[in-house]
């Protein structure tokens, strides 16, 4: 019979080996179910027995909300770019270049998918991911190891056998297109700027501090080079099939080929197909096989004269414009969107494009029923790239942004330093209200089921839901709302239980949850966690406000104006009546002191020890008040790495006192 500590190792094994086959062969053996008990009976038994915890268990993939600063790390090898070709024809000089380079010595070359994603460096030891590290300037790079170990397709531990001590392998951190997909609905959803293509959106997931949400976002990687001193082979082709077997995904579409025809043939192919893959890609890389011909060649001071990338160039189609039409968001903002007659572009039909706002709109010189030019590169958000003006009808009248509402009918307004205008009348436009029920409701706002956008304007047009605290009401139609077709007794119970259940949704994703212009998820974190209630958030002036990390006056001036409106602070109460959540979890008692008692602090520069929230955090625990610029009143300065240096001439000028980390915790007695 098993040990405890051999079931738990037997169990992460088994789930490693289920990870693989599903996230990079995409051969699953069992079903989710299952998989999900195999993963829960582990954690129970992980955390009943602490003493076997392992920081690469996959119970740890999910990441965790801590929000660490980055650290850097030196490359040993630097990360260099490469050089860009075209057209087969510059492919061709570089073949021709690299044959001269090798004096005429025959050579094969291996091409490869060029990913539109993010490079990473990840580093093994022993057969255990140690070190995970951005490109960065290509010498040094951020060590982002916590998220990427949230990435499923990476293994923690490699399998099979035949791997060196110690290795660094490099590759491409990549969000599949239906994450992608996933992510802009949400954005959308939310008002938030939209990710303008897969890169920008799995750089920025990289880089962000809670681990938790890179995990939501479902990041995949692909592996393309393996470096270290004693490799398993001589050349290239082989060394990625071995990484194949120690469990990375290695792309497919890897070939080898001996001749200048068959790198052409394969450009072909792959300038059509591309479009079938389930990542962006924006090329393709070109590499001289054998490490020893790789050696020779060398590098020039930017790339390497081994490798070459050659760019897709992006597809473009020109199509009729059917009209624009004027949407209206939860916020108040009137988005312009052509509508198109349909077209195919990168394997998707686009049938509509956004205009964004007035400014653009003019910029193109849009008439009615112009032909427009549609563009999808690494973009998979459709563009609107210009006009074919030999195509227009003649008199063909040009395009207008509305002046007035295309719901309500009331004058727009522009939004102060954007080319944006939105409808004023928030309490009074169907739209913006049932936005805002949508988004109240939302997984990651209130999380309650069963009420989307069909149900968020149903409640609303029967007169049952004209606002979110109408919500925690809504018992009292439970009779009505089993005459609406399609309404059983068990879709509305189980409405009204999460209804119910929301009341325990942390204070954070309430305020996240009231839709306050500008107020994002994370902006809503920084003010729950700062603010601690919301009694202090409503009564918080705009210096209280802009004092807290990355809270700039734009957003201290919206959540001021938000709770001066009487009907807001009335909706505020009505959700405090109904038992939701309004304040953060105390903290322990033992954690607080008087010790920073009235002392005014500035935070400047990038910590080791802890985070700058956590910092903040600290400071007020500990009786002393947070600001964001450096004045007479400024009692000391807790100064990082790369502190600001207007703030240390100004403290130095002032004569203000700047202390180390090291030294601020040691006066609240947590030195190390």
């Amino acid at each position: 019979m098993d040990t405890v500590k051999q079931t738990i190792e037997r169990l992460r094994a088994e789930i490693d080996r289920h990870n693989h086959n599903y996230y990079v062969l995409n051969s699953p053996e069992i079903s989710d179910y299952d998989f999900d008990m195999m993963l829960k009976e582990l954690e129970r038994l992980e955390k009943e027995h602490p003493e076997f915890d392992d920081p690469l268990s996959p119970t740890h993939r999910v990441g965790s909300d801590i929000n660490k600063a980055f650290e850097q790390w030196e490359h040993r090898r630097p990360m260099l770019s490469l050089g860009n070709t075209y057209s087969i024809e510059e492919v061709d000089e570089w073949v021709a270049r690299a044959r001269e380079g090798l004096g005429g010595e025959a050579f094969s070359i291996v091409g490869e998918m060029k990913f539109d994603g993010t490079s990473i460096s990840l580093t093994y030891e022993h057969g255990r991911l140690v070190r995970a590290v951005t490109r960065g300037d290509g010498e040094r790079g951020d060590i982002v190891t916590d998220n990427v170990m949230t990435i499923r397709s990476i293994p923690l531990k490699l399998q099979g056998s035949g791997w060196p001590d110690e290795f660094e392998i490099r590759g491409e951190i990549l969000l599949p297109w239906k994450a992608f997909d996933r992510l802009n609905a949400e954005r959308e959803f939310n008002e938030e700027p939209l990710f303008a293509n897969p890169r920008n959106a799995a750089a920025g997931t990289l880089k962000m501090q809670n681990s938790a949400e890179v995990a939501r976002r479902g990041l995949d990687a692909v592996f393309y080079y393996l470096l270290g001193d004693n490799l398993p082979h001589d050349n290239h082709f082989d060394n990625m099939e071995a990484a194949r077997s120690w469990g990375f995904r290695v792309s497919p579409e890897m070939r080898l080929m001996t001749t200048i025809g068959e790198v052409d043939d394969f450009i072909a192919h792959w300038d059509v197909a591309r479009k079938q893959l389930p990542w962006a890609t924006d090329g393709l890389v070109l590499k001289v096989n054998n490490l020893r011909q790789q050696l020779n060649l060398g590098y020039t001071a930017k790339s390497p004269r081994w490798a070459v990338a050659y760019k897709f160039a992006a597809e473009r189609a020109l199509t009729p414009l059917r009209h624009v039409s004027f949407e209206v968001g939860r916020m108040g903002v009137v988005t312009p969107v052509a509508n198109l007659e349909p077209v195919l572009l990168s394997g998707t039909i686009v049938k509509r494009a956004s205009l964004h706002n007035a400014d653009i709109i003019a910029k193109l010189d849009i008439h009615e029923g112009d032909h427009l030019y549609v563009e999808k590169g690494g973009e998979i958000i459709p563009k609107i790239t210009g006009v074919d003006v030999d195509a227009r009808t003649p008199g063909a009248a040009p395009v207008r942004f509305v002046t007035h509402c295309p719901i309500c009918g009331t004058h727009l307004v522009r939004v102060e330093g954007e080319a944006s205008w939105m409808c004023p009348n928030k309490l009074g436009c169907p739209p913006q209200i049932c936005g805002r029920i949508e988004h109240f409701v939302g997984r990651r706002m209130m999380n309650i089921e069963g009420i989307g956008e069909e149900m968020s304007v149903l409640l609303y047009e029967n007169g049952w839901v004209k606002d979110p605290a109408d919500l925690y009401t809504l018992y009292r139609h439970r009779q009505e709302m089993l005459l609406l077709p399609g309404m059983g007794p068990r879709t509305v119970e189980r409405m009204l239980e999460g209804i119910e259940a929301s009341k325990k949704v942390g204070f954070d994703h309430v305020v996240f949850a009231l839709s306050i212009m500008f107020v994002g998820e994370t902006v809503a974190k920084k003010l729950a966690r700062s603010m601690r209630d919301i009694d202090s958030l409503m009564n918080a002036d705009v210096e209280t406000l802009t004092a807290i990390d990355d809270i700039g006056p734009r957003i201290a001036r919206s959540v001021v104006d938000y709770f001066a409106h009487p009907v807001n602070r009335d909706i505020v109460e009505r959700l405090r009546a109904a038992g939701v959540c309004m304040s953060m979890p105390e903290e322990p008692s033992d954690s607080t002191s008087e010790i920073l008692s009235g002392k005014t602090v500035v935070i400047s520069g990038t910590f080791a020890r802890h985070s700058r929230e956590e910092y903040k955090e600290m400071i007020e625990r500990n009786g002393g008040k947070n600001v964001g610029s450096v004045s007479k009143k400024t009692d000391f300065i807790l100064a990082g790495e790369n502190m600001g240096p207007a703030k240390l001439e100004k403290a130095r000028s002032l004569g203000v006192t700047i202390l180390n980390e090291d030294e601020f915790l040691s006066m609240l007695g947590q030195a190390e």
